[in-house]
């Protein structure tokens, strides 16, 4: 798997499948270099995207593998790779969050993240916020 920066030519496809961004920001996600994409022999396997929590955390905001390649090591294989190229930058935390309902949470708690709070987003279920040394 080869994991790499999204590039313009990318946007449509990610807009398609990921219906939890407006277009706009999506586009102004990839030119600030903030979503990676993961591909097998050319083809999109996910995709993951973050910004900055209080303007100094990185905070993944998805972490999305398409059907069929769940389970298999590439969720795991992007957070390392997201992960070191936040240590790369300098960051010394990370943060993301899952709804409490799924077992995303489980998911980063194996890979050593911490619950640090939570939330009600309007009309949502419970989310989960989790963060991490790096």
């Amino acid at each position: 798997m080869e994991i790499r920066w999204a590039q313009g030519r990318d946007k449509g496809c990610l807009a398609q499948l990921d219906r939890h961004i407006r277009p706009v920001e999506l586009e102004t996600s990839i030119r600030l270099g903030r979503v990676a994409v993961a591909e097998e022999e050319g083809q999109l396997v996910g995709w993951y995207r973050y910004n900055l929590f209080w303007d100094n955390t990185p905070f993944l905001n998805m972490l999305y593998l398409l059907e069929g390649h769940r389970g298999l090591g590439y969720g795991r294989q992007m957070m390392a790779h997201w992960e070191a190229q936040m240590r790369a930058a300098g960051y010394r935390a990370a943060m993301t969050s899952a709804v409490a309902a799924e077992g995303t949470q489980a998911f980063y708690e194996k890979l050593g993240y911490r619950q640090v709070g939570g939330f009600w987003p309007v009309g949502e279920g419970f989310e989960v916020l989790l963060a991490k040394e790096l």
